[in-house]
């Protein structure tokens, strides 16, 4: 069906609140810029513009602005212009509680035969020795001693 207009599925019509609440979102001006911009398409959107309009007026994507129209139409304002919490971390943590456990009983543990005390290095090889996690560096092992308020060089971690 080449020719034919698709129409729009995702019709962005605001209600006189909603135009100013963003409307005082962009006069303000002390918001993040994902929030501006969205509210800026949003308004956008109402007034009629074309998406191919919002895009070069904006400066931003075709799918940025497909997407803002989609979630104010199913999900409501406050979803449109806020970013999504992110639910799991970009890079899952090497060591969890048990893990963290046996880490801090190893460095209270006798340190190994020719050293008066664990070392980061040590640890970071011992460890992965033991089976405790499958790979670590010395920084991690230093970050979790840090979160604990763990010191090797102590003389009372208790």
């Amino acid at each position: 069906m080449a020719g034919t207009r698709s129409v729009k599925k995702y019709v962005v019509k605001l209600t006189r609140e909603e135009r100013d609440y963003l409307e005082k979102i962009i006069g303000k001006g002390h918001d993040s810029a994902g929030r501006l911009g969205k509210a800026r398409i949003l308004l956008k959107a109402d007034e009629g513009w074309k998406d191919e309009q919002i895009v070069l007026a904006l400066e931003t994507s075709r799918s940025t602005v497909e997407r803002v129209r989609k979630q104010f139409v199913e999900e409501g304002l406050e979803v449109a212009i806020t970013r999504k919490k992110r639910e799991t971390p970009p890079i899952a943590p090497i060591f969890d509680g048990e893990k963290e456990a046996r880490l801090v009983q190893l460095a209270c543990s006798e340190p190994p035969e020719g050293h008066s005390r664990w070392s980061l290095r040590l640890l970071e090889d011992k460890v992965v020795e033991l089976g405790i996690v499958e790979k670590a560096s010395d920084s991690t092992i230093g970050r979790v001693f840090k979160k604990t308020n763990f010191s090797l060089t102590a003389g009372n971690n208790g």
